[in-house]
């Protein structure tokens, strides 16, 4: 057994979304023991570390071994940082820092995409939105699934989990590696939405500059324009559209009804008065949280789907991950919840199998979208 990290207690507390005194209070040791823990200044006994672990709901052993890297709040592009509690801003952050485990176990395994993402910083969002999609070779062309986009230049996407289900989704630069995190228990639109919002957030502020609601705005106009292109919504869109003309129209753009009729007035395709009356009537219908004839499926991950297909062809599942990570297997499927359909578990390990050749780390190929 391996000396206490300090560090892995913090991150696990956070985590559970628990402050101090409510995790010492399950513990049963003062608020003060904790503190001294956490800093440090005193190693906690065996007994009261495995009642540590139980009440954290980690393995004992995870609170061993070298620290987890954890994103920073500087470095995290938050939608709504005044309004989220510290609790879950923990938890998001740690559900960050236990991904990326989960992305180093994957990358000394697999050959993912190198990042590809061009720094767009000073450009304005319009601009930026039609500039990546030229060079990505997009053209006017709706976006199949933005998730796949994302993964095919070198962004690595995954979920967050219930504890945090307040955080729309939240994207960051760890190194030279982009991270996309996403609510997955958002409505389908919603979650392409956020999915273009963060890339917005990733090719713009990189730096760091602007944040809060400047950043916001910025990032919001991007996924607009990035999803619904200026020329082709003029042209596809009458200027007296009417609600049910819109809900057949946002299919070509797999986009709520709210987000067509706001860049529609954003282009100048619908006068303030008109889209004033269409929000009035989207209000009154339900339209804001019960999206009308909303898309089928939400959008999966390419690559997580062909690590966890392969990883079943050489007998490995969520277990197998979870122990190498010293996690439970709920973690690991917290943190792919949403974006992989393919199941994993089953099939032993590749331990069982006496005289298996080692396993060439391949190369995943992924379809640009």
């Amino acid at each position: 057994m391996g000396s206490f990290n300090p560090a892995r207690l913090i991150l696990a507390r956070e985590r559970r979304g628990l402050n101090k005194s409510r995790l010492a209070e399950r513990v049963g040791v003062t608020a003060q023991s904790l503190i001294n823990y956490e800093a440090g200044r005193t190693v906690p006994t065996e007994p009261t570390l495995a009642k540590i672990a139980d009440a954290l709901s980690f393995p004992r052993a995870f609170f061993d071994g070298p620290e987890i890297p954890k994103p920073s709040i500087d470095a995290s592009s938050f939608r709504a940082l005044s309004t989220m509690t510290a609790a879950q801003r923990d938890a998001a952050l740690g559900a960050g820092a236990l991904a990326f485990e989960v992305c180093r176990w994957i990358e000394q395994r697999f050959s993912l995409p190198p990042a590809k993402l061009p720094d767009l910083r000073g450009m304005g969002p319009e601009e930026a939105a039609a500039s990546l999609r030229e060079s990505w070779g997009l053209g006017l062309l709706p976006i199949r699934s933005v998730v796949h986009l994302l993964e095919l230049y070198g962004v690595r996407v995954f979920s967050l989990s219930e504890q945090s289900r307040e955080v729309d989704a939240f994207s960051l630069w760890h190194g030279e590696t982009p991270f996309c995190f996403l609510n997955t228990t958002k409505s389908a639109e919603h979650g392409r939405f956020d999915a273009a919002h963060e890339l917005g957030h990733l090719v713009l502020h990189r730096h760091g500059a602007p944040s809060g609601r400047a950043a916001e705005h910025e990032a919001d106009t991007f996924a607009s324009a990035f999803l619904m292109p200026r020329s082709s919504v003029r042209s596809e869109v009458p200027s007296a559209a009417s609600l049910r003309h819109l809900i057949a129209l946002k299919k070509k753009w797999n986009v709520s009804v709210a987000a067509l009729a706001n860049r529609s007035h954003k282009v100048g395709v619908l006068s303030d008065w008109h889209y004033r009356g269409l929000c009035i009537e989207m209000g009154k219908r339900g339209y804001r949280t019960a999206e009308p004839d909303p898309m089928p499926n939400r959008e999966t991950s390419q690559i997580l789907h062909k690590v966890f297909a392969a990883l079943r062809e050489d007998g490995l599942s969520k277990a197998d991950i979870a122990k190498d990570l010293c996690l439970y297997t709920n973690d690991v499927d917290a943190i792919v919840f949403g974006l992989v359909l393919t199941p994993i578990d089953g099939g032993g390990t590749a331990a069982d199998r006496p005289g298996a050749p080692p396993r060439t780390p391949p190369s995943l190929r992924l379809v640009k979208s």
